[in-house]
């Protein structure tokens, strides 16, 4: 019984270091593995599917109080400045409005704003968005690009920022060339505005912090970002004075952000930026 005794406590000694090692092992095996499926499937951790059918399908989707998304290392979609349409709710369709739109031409390229992967490349015809593309990016978010004429990836194909995704078009649910343009956080919508200044060709600051907000009943809501107040879509009747009350900056101020006069004439359509 001693010598038996003996021999199991040298061969426990001995396997102690191995089982250390294996363990060891196993571990940078995981962590391997792990940083993989991060690379293939852009915020991983954040995301509870893969999902190549759907703009929206995150339902399940559990919302962090805050998260704070890096905006470095972007480009510009389009190197175009012009916004034709603002994000917001359009009383006369009755409808919300998830992206800005911006004047582009059929044929121009259009390119990931981020790192990522492609999640969804579809056609609805004429309804919604023609012809688009979502992304999934590494900093969490994702971006969407509607109306296109030709989309040149496919899915589940990893994309750099500035890499061309698609051309310019009039596809979908559209009376012009234009690319509507939004950005999404565990498929909230968030006013792109608040990240990117188009005119500028920059984005607006280095990080954009997300937060949950509450509804008016108080019960927790995964509710949209809305950017009121950055612009303004000119309506009939309105006037320079009107405009300033209403957003609550002083005319000298609106006439500066969009590089008018007092003496411009304003047209009905046309988006002011008003901060």
């Amino acid at each position: 019984m001693v010598s038996l005794n003996s021999f199991s406590q040298d061969l426990i000694a001995r396997q102690a270091p191995i089982d250390r090692k294996l363990k060891s092992v196993d571990s940078l095996a995981l962590q391997k593995q792990i940083r993989a499926e991060q690379s293939a499937y852009p915020g991983l951790s954040l995301y509870p599917t893969w999902n190549n059918e759907y703009v929206q399908a995150y339902g399940d989707a559990i919302v962090p109080e805050s998260y704070k998304v890096d905006l470095t290392g972007f480009c510009m979609p389009t190197t175009h400045t012009k916004i034709t349409d603002v994000f917001g709710y359009r009383p006369r369709r009755r409808r919300m409005h998830y992206g800005l739109d911006i004047k582009v031409y059929v044929g121009d390229t259009i390119r990931a704003a981020f790192d990522g992967k492609i999640r969804v490349v579809k056609n609805q015809g004429r309804r919604g968005y023609g012809k688009y593309i979502v992304i999934r990016h590494d900093n969490g978010l994702e971006t969407v690009y509607g109306h296109l004429s030709k989309q040149i990836v496919e899915i589940n194909q990893l994309v750099k920022a500035g890499e061309p995704i698609a051309l310019g078009g009039n596809t979908g649910r559209s009376t012009g060339s234009h690319l509507h343009f939004e950005t999404r956080f565990l498929g909230i919508p968030i006013n792109p505005a608040l990240m990117f200044d188009f005119e500028k060709q920059d984005i607006v600051a280095d990080h954009y912090t997300f937060n949950k907000t509450k509804s008016s009943k108080g019960t927790t809501a995964r509710s949209m970002a809305s950017g009121e107040g950055l612009f303004y879509k000119v309506k009939n009747g309105d006037t320079l004075s009107k405009i300033a009350s209403r957003q609550g900056v002083s005319i000298d101020k609106l006439c500066q952000l969009n590089r008018i006069t007092r003496k411009t004439i304003l047209r009905p359509g046309q988006v002011l930026r008003c901060s």
